[in-house]
Order: C-alpha cells, then sequence, then structure tokens
C-alpha cells in the first residue's frame, strides 16, 4: 500500500453555491472553486507526489487539473460521488416542497434510507472502497493523491481511521485529508484543512462560526 494518501475535495460548483444537490450531476467548477484550486496548488507545489487519480466529474478533474498543472491523471469512475436520485439538481427548499416526507426520513439517517432512483448507501461505500484498493495498491508510488467529493472522502477516512460517520465529517472545497501509514497502521495527518484558503492563517474563531453555520445545511448541499 502506498505509505501516505492525500484526499482533496474538489473546489466549489454553482451548484454548491446555489444549495443543490450534485451526486452523479457532472457540474463544473465556479470562479470561486478554481480560486481555491489554485490556492491549494500554491500548497502543493513542493509536495513530492507518485500519482494522481480523480474521479471522472468535471469538478473533480477541472481541480487536479489547476492543482496538479500537466502532469498525469488517472480518472477512476469508481470515486465519483452518491447518486442523489430524485434529488439531483433540488435545493433545499424544493425538495422538501415536492418530497418532505422522504427528506426528511433521509437528513435523519443518510446511510439508511435509499432515494427512490438513486444509490444505495451500501453499494456506494463497495464501490468507493473497490476503487480506493485498486489505487493503493501500487507499491511504487509512496505518496497518492485523490482529487474526488465529500462523501468520497468520507467513505475513505471513516474506513481507514474507524471513527468517523457521514454527519461527522463534512470535508470543505479543496481541503486536505492525509492519511499515513506507519507500520500499516493509518493515522490522521491532516483533517479537512483548508489552511490555504485563509492565506495559512487558522482563524479559530472563524472556523467555529462558519462550523455553525455549516451544521445547518445538508450534507448534500455544500
Amino acid at each position: 500500500m502506498a505509505k501516505k494518501i492525500i484526499l482533496i475535495r474538489h473546489g466549489e460548483t454553482d451548484w454548491n453555491r446555489l444549495g443543490r444537490y450534485q451526486g452523479h450531476s457532472d457540474t463544473d467548477l465556479n470562479a470561486k472553486g478554481r480560486a481555491q484550486a489554485k490556492k491549494l496548488a500554491r500548497r502543493l507545489k513542493d509536495v513530492d507526489i507518485g500519482a494522481v487519480y480523480t474521479s471522472d466529474r468535471k469538478r473533480a478533474i477541472g481541480s487536479a487539473r489547476i492543482i496538479f498543472g500537466d502532469r498525469p491523471l488517472k480518472s477512476e469512475p469508481g470515486l465519483k460521488e452518491i447518486c442523489f436520485g430524485i434529488f439531483e439538481g433540488l435545493t433545499y427548499d424544493e425538495i422538501m416542497a415536492r418530497y418532505p416526507r422522504l427528506h426528511i426520513k433521509w437528513l435523519a439517517d443518510p446511510f439508511g434510507v435509499k432515494i427512490p432512483g438513486g444509490e444505495t448507501p451500501s453499494a456506494f461505500k463497495k464501490r468507493v472502497l473497490k476503487a480506493f484498493k485498486k489505487i493503493t495498491r501500487r507499491k511504487e508510488d509512496d505518496a497518492v493523491a485523490i482529487v474526488t467529493h465529500g462523501g468520497v472522502i468520507n467513505i475513505i477516512a471513516g474506513e481507514m481511521l474507524g471513527a468517523l460517520k457521514r454527519r461527522d465529517f463534512v470535508p470543505g472545497h479543496t481541503s486536505l485529508t492525509v492519511i499515513e501509514f506507519i507500520r500499516g497502521k493509518a493515522k490522521a495527518v491532516l483533517l479537512n484543512d483548508t489552511a490555504h484558503l485563509n492565506d495559512g492563517k487558522d482563524n479559530v474563531h472563524s472556523r467555529r462560526r462558519k462550523k455553525r453555520k455549516e451544521q445547518l445545511r445538508p450534507y448534500a448541499c455544500r
């Protein structure tokens, strides 16, 4: 297995900004998302990375192109976000107007309730971990970067670190989650780190205020 896994969430899209559920929808970065990726590119410019993998969605590939420049990217369909079925493309308010009972049930138990036309949580987890294991079997790469989606990062980090749940860990746009393997044991070096978006300044008060605000928004809209 690679000795270090660098998990990166894609930059912001217009659907993120508007609070629309994305899932499999192939949305692209907006201006803010591209700026976020450029800041992360500066942060990682001197980091030695053996291979870069991405989801096959535009927002992930576009982020990776900005962050890693001309280096080869390996697109992996298994790394795309969960499919939200009939919720995709809709905002929280639109879903509550059309499917209030279903949405309330799903918000209460997002990994236990299947959205019609969507992907079952168990199938999502299975395909993500299958893709992840295939990537990390490459013994020649000491460090591997994976540019993907919030739900995918949650699945991988939860599996590797053993204590995360979907509602407990929602990665920010272009956040870094770095997992190192020491004598075969996974250790979190960074978890949802976005210091590059604040020019390296870590304002604890701002982070707490942002966290409170984010808790009011459904996972899929972030």
